[in-house]
């Protein structure tokens, strides 16, 4: 059986998010007094006091910059949640934020969507990841959620 690695913002680009965003922005930390928001960077749920910034980020056009892949339309930029500075990266391996439905949104090497599924229950994205991957012209995929469909993670070729 294949693992997946759920692939977290990586922190050179954390760096970059929080002097000027993928839509040109500078970031906005704020402490977070409830907790809850899904941090890109370490791939967890933010801790109440901890310091975040929401920014907007680019996942398959810094892909596609390190793969020379030209994603055309499909390049868009959508809000995530990070810490606000340094960031330790996951804690644990697996498929973080598991625990909703979910979206696994498959890309060819030059970028394009190749398709979708969606995944209703945790046990399932693992399967949905496999299938995704089953298919030689998938490349990478995206875990999105489906309540605001924001980028979660991305997961490549095993």
């Amino acid at each position: 059986m294949t693992t997946y690695t759920a692939r977290p913002i990586p922190s050179p680009v954390l760096k970059e998010l929080l002097t000027t965003d993928d839509a040109g922005r500078p970031a906005v930390p704020r402490t977070d007094d409830e907790g809850g928001a899904p941090l890109r960077c370490c791939l967890r749920r933010s801790r109440p006091g901890e310091r975040i910034a929401l920014v907007s980020y680019a996942p398959l056009r810094r892909w596609a910059a390190d793969t020379g892949a030209d994603p055309g339309a499909y390049d868009e930029q959508g809000p995530v949640f990070v810490h606000a500075g340094e960031c330790a990266g996951p804690e644990d391996g697996g498929l973080p934020f598991a625990n909703a439905h979910r979206v696994v949104r498959r890309y060819s090497a030059d970028g394009r969507i190749l398709g979708g599924r969606l995944v209703g229950a945790p046990e399932d994205l693992g399967a949905a990841l496999a299938e995704a991957f089953a298919d030689p012209g998938v490349a990478l995929a995206h875990v999105r959620a489906v309540e605001h469909g924001c980028f979660l993670y991305e997961v490549r070729r095993p």
